[in-house]
């Protein structure tokens, strides 16, 4: 293992621990889609960091450009849904929006 993938992993450990961090400390529901991007952010190095280690750069690469397209899809519909629930009930804290009906 090269210092450069060690140092991709351990980049994306720390983004996996301050993503789950904040989705156990907030109720913020825009602030839950961030932690969820970060997450995914982390994730998206340890397949760089893989592709390089293993000299499969291209494979890593097309992977990348799917699973970003697919995440940019869903937080784009997640943002609607937020944005759906703020205008239902005035607020985007997740302690008070019990009543939503569906």
């Amino acid at each position: 293992m090269t210092l450069l993938f060690i140092l991709f992993i351990i980049s994306a450990a720390l983004l996996i621990v301050v993503g789950i961090y904040s989705l156990v400390a907030t109720r913020n529901l825009m602030r839950i889609l961030l932690s969820i991007e970060i997450l995914t952010k982390a994730v998206s190095l340890v397949i760089i960091g893989a592709g390089y280690e293993t000299g499969k750069m291209a494979a890593a690469q097309s992977y990348m450009i799917t699973i970003i397209v697919i995440e940019v899809m869903l937080l784009v519909v997640a943002t609607g849904i937020v944005f759906g629930v703020y205008k239902n009930t005035a607020s985007i804290d997740t302690t008070k929006i019990n009543d939503l009906k569906g």
